[in-house]
């Protein structure tokens, strides 16, 4: 990008909502031209991404949702699982007008735009998968914790204001040291914070069992990551990730041949928010430099009858328009 980030964010897009299946759906938009969809972790928000969307808009059409259960969309009692997500993502894009988009995927969102691209794969064109989860089994002992009986009752003392503080002031003092994993820290504060209203807790409380049990992850995306051959995918890790450790970037970059891997050195589980302005240039690049998935039909049935080639061809949309 030629011109750089600031320690200060830049002003974020307004947040806007559309009703879904009777419930409503927060968001940001912004800019124009190829589309594309970042996806926030779990007791986060679109507000995740305000240090670098503004930027990206630039280039691109960007659509950061709050996904059910987060930030200013509802939080009905209902479905919370990866697939659920994706098909709200799914819908979200048929009522804005978007028929295709590259999908970025911080931690949990991360699993949902895997989820997607299996479910529905004549969505996406790229992927991008920032800290995600799905790719392993280990994950912090705080989520893990969190999956217990009666966590329920523990939440609100979580999010009480003066442990956000304590959060907040443990986290400025690593700062001052050269520690970058003070802001996991003080990102964990803030989505604990997020967690005072009892129709809040019990979305993340569901949310989170549907992925993680107190052993660890309880969905790996290992079995079906040959099916992210036919798009073109990009992991990027926090080498100082507290959260999920980054040898799981590592082991899903051995298994999709052709697949790029970015480690940023001075991150922890939210590179977007510890290294920015590496962030978009790695992003812009990455979708500059690749051609749009467009997965035939035939070849992905047969692909997951287990009756045709690993190798899904790959057809920008051009050659598409072109065939036409």
């Amino acid at each position: 990008m030629s011109r750089s980030t600031s320690s200060r964010e830049a002003d974020a897009p307004r947040l806007r909502r559309r009703k879904l299946h009777g419930h409503r759906v927060a968001f940001r938009q912004e800019g124009s031209g190829p589309v594309v969809v970042l996806v926030h972790g779990i007791t986060s928000s679109s507000a995740a991404w305000n240090r670098v969307l503004p930027y990206l808009a630039r280039r691109f059409t960007v659509l950061a949702p709050d996904l059910p259960g987060h930030g200013g969309s509802d939080k009905p009692r209902g479905d919370y699982s990866l697939g659920a997500f994706a098909s709200t993502l799914r819908d979200l894009l048929a009522t804005l007008g978007h028929e295709r988009a590259t999908f970025v995927g911080h931690s949990l969102g991360g699993g949902i735009a895997m989820q997607l691209s299996y479910q529905h794969p004549e969505l996406c064109e790229r992927l991008i998968l920032v800290d995600s989860g799905g790719l392993g089994r280990e994950v912090s002992p705080l989520l893990r914790a969190a999956t217990l009986p009666g966590s329920e009752f523990v939440l609100p003392l979580l999010a009480a204001t003066r442990l956000l503080g304590a959060g907040e002031l443990a986290a400025g003092l690593l700062s001052r040291v050269g520690l970058r994993p003070a802001t996991d820290m003080r990102e964990m504060a803030r989505g604990q914070a997020s967690l005072s209203s009892a129709d809040a807790r019990s979305a993340f409380v569901h949310t989170l069992r549907a992925v993680v049990d107190a052993g660890g992850q309880r969905i790996a995306a290992s079995d079906r990551l040959y099916l992210a051959r036919h798009v073109p995918l990009m992991l990027v890790w926090g080498e100082r990730d507290t959260i999920i450790p980054v040898s799981h970037a590592h082991a899903a970059h051995r298994q999709v041949p052709g697949s790029r891997l970015e480690l940023f050195s001075h991150s922890g589980h939210f590179p977007q928010i510890d290294e920015p302005q590496r962030f978009i240039d790695v992003l812009v690049d990455f979708i500059e430099s690749t051609e749009p998935a467009s997965i035939d039909a035939a070849a992905w049935r047969a692909l997951l009858a287990g009756t045709g080639s690993r190798e899904v061809r790959v057809r920008d949309r051009r050659a598409r328009a072109n065939a036409a």
